[in-house]
C-alpha cells in the first residue's frame, strides 16, 4: 500500500520531529507537573487521539478546508488560545496539594487530562496545516490507495508520537511527584506550569500563519 522507500525516509523524519520539543510536548510535560505520571501519561494519549482525528480529517480531505477558509484558521486559533489562557488561569489559582490518593489520581483526574490533552491539540490549526503539508510528501498516488496510504503513515506517526510523549509524561510526572512533598515547591510547579499554557497561549495567537 506504501511505498517502503518512502516510508523508510518518512520514519526519519517521523522520529526527528517526535523527540523535537514542541508545543504538545510542553503541554504535556505541564500536564505531568501538575497532576503527576499518569496523568502526564494521559495527556500524551489524549494529544495522540486528538492526533488521529487530524489524520483521518487529512485522508478524507477535510483538512485542506483551512488552506481556502482562512476565517475558519483565524476562529480555530483564537479558540485554541483562550483554552490555553483558560488553563494557565487554573494553574495559577490552584492551591491544593494532592498526595498520592489525591484527585491528580483519580478517575476524573485522569479524564480530565486526556480531554484537555485532546482538545489543546484538536483547537491547534498549525496540527492540521502540518498534515496538510507534511504527509502528502510520503505519499505515492501511483500506487493508489491514497487515503490508505495517508493513514498508515498518520497511525505510524500517531504511536511513535505517543510512545515518546507517553515516556516524557511519565518521566516529568515521576519528578513532580518528589518535588510535590514540599507545599512551596508544589506552589511553584503550579505556577511553572500555568507560565507553560500562559507561553503557549501567546505562541499559538501570535502566529496569524
Amino acid at each position: 500500500m506504501v511505498d517502503m522507500s518512502l516510508y523508510a525516509a518518512f520514519l526519519v523524519a517521523a522520529f526527528a520531529l517526535c523527540v523535537t520539543p514542541g508545543p504538545d510536548m510542553m503541554f504535556i510535560v505541564a500536564m505531568g507537573g501538575r497532576g503527576g505520571p499518569t496523568a502526564g501519561v494521559m495527556a500524551a494519549f489524549g494529544v495522540a487521539c486528538a492526533m488521529l482525528v487530524h489524520t483521518v480529517a487529512a485522508a478524507l480531505g477535510l483538512s485542506a478546508l483551512f488552506l481556502t477558509l482562512p476565517t475558519l484558521y483565524h476562529v480555530l486559533r483564537w479558540v485554541g488560545a483562550a483554552y490555553l489562557l483558560y488553563l494557565a488561569v487554573k494553574a495559577f489559582r490552584d492551591r491544593s496539594v494532592p498526595d498520592e490518593e489525591g484527585a491528580a489520581g483519580s478517575g476524573t483526574g485522569l479524564r480530565r487530562a486526556f480531554w484537555q490533552g485532546a482538545a489543546t491539540n484538536l483547537l491547534n490549526p498549525k496540527v492540521i496545516l502540518f498534515n496538510v503539508a507534511f504527509l502528502p510528501q510520503f505519499v505515492d498516488p501511483s500506487l493508489g490507495h491514497v487515503q490508505g496510504q495517508f493513514l498508515v503513515l498518520g497511525v505510524t506517526i500517531v504511536v511513535m508520537g505517543f510512545l515518546w510523549d507517553g515516556f516524557v509524561g511519565l518521566l516529568s510526572g515521576r519528578l513532580a511527584s518528589v518535588l510535590r512533598r514540599s507545599a512551596r515547591l508544589n506552589r511553584w510547579l503550579n505556577i511553572v506550569s500555568g507560565t507553560v499554557f500562559a507561553g503557549l497561549a501567546v505562541r499559538l495567537a501570535a502566529a496569524p500563519k
